[in-house]
């Protein structure tokens, strides 16, 4: 699948947990992260909807894309044609522009105090699936600063609550 297809399914998944909020949609919530994932440096965006809320606890399914810089070793630039190493035969330009993007879903278990929110959950991108923690404080009204900690996955940015 290539990144334009993910970003392209990612965006519909976003789309379609927007359209089938409730009309009290204060509960969709939607991220920013910068991240690293596995050693690699990149942006994450996301969107979630609550499917369990009571009391402070909730669990939030989120779907998104880690967005970064991609040093494709199987292929190399000239000016701006793009070749295989293996053959030198030329290849699509997609190939050479250090883009890369790959689609996640998560699940997320958190309670919330008046002041902060503790949590975990769980990633599933490409062939893996990581246990984090993760923790939120609120820095403006439906505005919290997030963070996420696990085994080889870092991620500190906004989550903001529709």
């Amino acid at each position: 699948m290539s990144y334009r297809h993910a970003l392209a399914l990612a965006a519909g998944l976003a789309a379609a947990a927007a359209m089938t909020a409730s009309p009290a949609s204060a509960q969709v919530t939607a991220e920013a992260n910068v991240a690293k994932w596995k050693g690699q440096w990149g942006g994450e965006i996301g969107v979630g909807y609550p499917i369990l809320r009571d009391g402070g606890f909730s669990v939030t399914p989120s779907v998104g894309a880690f967005i970064y810089d991609r040093d494709h070793p199987n292929y190399y630039e000239v000016g701006d044609e793009c070749y295989r190493r293996v053959d030198d035969a030329p290849a699509g330009e997609s190939r050479c522009d250090g883009s890369g993007l790959k689609a996640y879903g998560r699940v997320e278990a958190t309670y919330s105090l008046p002041m902060f929110s503790l949590g975990v959950g769980a990633r599933a991108m490409g062939d893996s699936v990581r246990a984090y923690g993760t923790t939120a404080m609120p820095v403006m009204p439906m505005i919290d600063a997030k963070l996420n900690l696990g085994d080889g996955y870092l991620a500190a940015g906004l989550q903001a609550r529709f």
